[in-house]
């Protein structure tokens, strides 16, 4: 625990930021904020309206290695000079995540995974809002953990967590952890290791003890050559679409989800809200999730039937003359894209492209061939698109805006058809964030 009056010093003031800020000001504690970028106005304001110092464009060296504590913001890299120079001081840089848990008793449902893992804290958050528990929603979505902390009126808070973040943590722990699947990802932070990533995901059991539980998914062959390599104490409850044996939930050759834990849970997949394979193994992480809670089986299942999946994930934008579009513009990765497009049951035109993470497209080309009938590209470079597409789509259109590419979507499907934005890229080449690029497909729909 940190010392009254001790100095923190705060890197990047988004809301992670700002909420440890906030956090520690409570606390009592010296506080200072310092951001390499611009600050937006709407945090500035807070940090100003609080007396809470802060510097933005620059680091200021002198100030921020006098600090007895870095908070880091998730987006800041371990690698960038600042928090190297801290680390060489032995002064502790920590995640917002790990410093908020500081500061709380609740319960922690804590999910993490390359994919899935917004759309799945969402559900569970849903399922337990339905059961009357007194339940907060945080990490890598919404208020921050540390905002939130700061009243600490929860009793369980569910918290969607990245790699970024998980690597910031170092005494806290879950009370019930997540892991949904690992597939290669960001793995320019990990020096192109892809072991480095698998260890930062296994972060979420550190610290598990035989009163917690760690629900896994069972058809992941990394996680389970992970899971057979590590001494995991916890209650484990794996989950899987491929098989019943020796699992915790699963889906059945009747099309059934099923979830063991006594009260048994039985429900037609065609009742499910989210649809899907990838879809499945979400439901199935958040109802096992919440039978560990002890939730009624009929609340449970009516969550999973009546929720709505979240903004810029498989949304139904709307319908043109019989033309679905939706808006997948959180698919920032070709995993994420492979499920997207796994789950479309019409013929598709793709809106694809941004900057790319070090992608490979090639587990993609069964699907393209299979669902879809024309290519957009939306990026500055789409080299890498057009080369892996060429030959294996007739129809592959370059556009440089979210209007130009609803526009071209429109001209190319036919009813019946789906206009799908899934990127499989970062957005940050033609727009401010996967949000805008999102709101700005949405919007060029509207416009039809």
């Amino acid at each position: 625990m940190v010392k009254n009056n001790k100095n923190i010093v705060v890197l990047g003031a988004g809301e992670s930021g700002v909420g440890a800020a906030l956090l520690s000001q409570h606390k009592g504690y010296g506080v200072f904020v310092s951001d390499f970028g611009k600050i937006k106005e709407n945090f500035k304001a807070e940090l100003i309206e609080n007396n809470i110092n802060y510097e933005e464009e620059q680091h200021t060296e002198s100030t921020i290695l006098n600090a007895d504590l870095i908070v880091k913001s998730p987006g800041i890299a371990d690698t960038v000079s600042i928090v190297k120079k801290a680390l060489s001081l032995k002064i502790p840089v920590i995640s917002e995540i790990e410093f908020a848990g500081r500061f709380t008793k609740a319960k922690t449902i804590c999910i993490t995974g390359s994919n899935g893992k917004t759309t799945t804290a969402f559900l569970t958050h849903h399922i337990l809002s339905n059961a009357n528990v007194n339940v907060g929603l945080a990490g890598n979505i919404g208020k921050s953990f540390a905002r939130q902390v700061i009243k600490d009126e929860k009793d369980v808070y569910v918290l969607e967590l990245s790699s970024f973040q998980l690597d910031g943590m170092y005494d806290f722990k879950a009370d019930i952890a997540i892991l949904l699947n690992i597939t290669p990802d960001h793995l320019d932070r990990y020096e192109y290791d892809m072991q480095k990533y698998v260890d930062s995901k296994f972060r979420i059991c550190q610290h598990l003890t035989k009163a917690d539980w760690f629900i896994y998914n069972a058809d992941d062959p990394i996680i389970m050559a992970e899971v057979a390599k590590r001494n995991i104490v916890a209650n484990k409850a794996p989950f899987s679409i491929k098989t019943t044996e020796n699992v915790a939930g699963y889906i059945n050759n009747n099309n059934q989800l099923i979830i063991n834990l006594k009260p048994e849970l039985i429900m037609s997949i065609h009742d499910l809200a989210l649809k899907g394979k990838h879809n499945a193994q979400n439901s199935l992480a958040a109802g096992i999730a919440s039978k560990v809670l002890e939730i009624r089986n009929e609340t449970v299942r009516e969550s999973l039937q009546d929720f709505k999946n979240v903004e810029h994930r498989l949304e139904f934008v709307g319908k043109v003359n019989g033309i679905e579009f939706i808006n997948d513009s959180k698919a920032t990765n070709v995993n994420s894209t492979w499920y997207a497009l796994e789950s479309m049951e019409n013929p598709v035109v793709w809106i694809v492209g941004g900057i790319d993470k070090g992608n490979d497209y090639d587990s993609l080309i069964p699907l393209v061939k299979e669902k879809v009938k024309a290519i957009i590209c939306l990026g500055e470079e789409n080299d890498k698109i057009l080369e892996a597409f060429t030959g294996v789509v007739d129809t592959i259109v370059e556009a440089k805006s979210a209007y130009q590419a609803v526009t071209y979507g429109y001209e190319l499907a036919k009813a019946d058809q789906t206009v799908l934005l899934s990127p499989a890229c970062a957005s940050f080449d033609l727009f401010e964030s996967y949000e805008d690029r999102g709101r700005q497909f949405k919007k060029a729909v509207r416009s039809l």
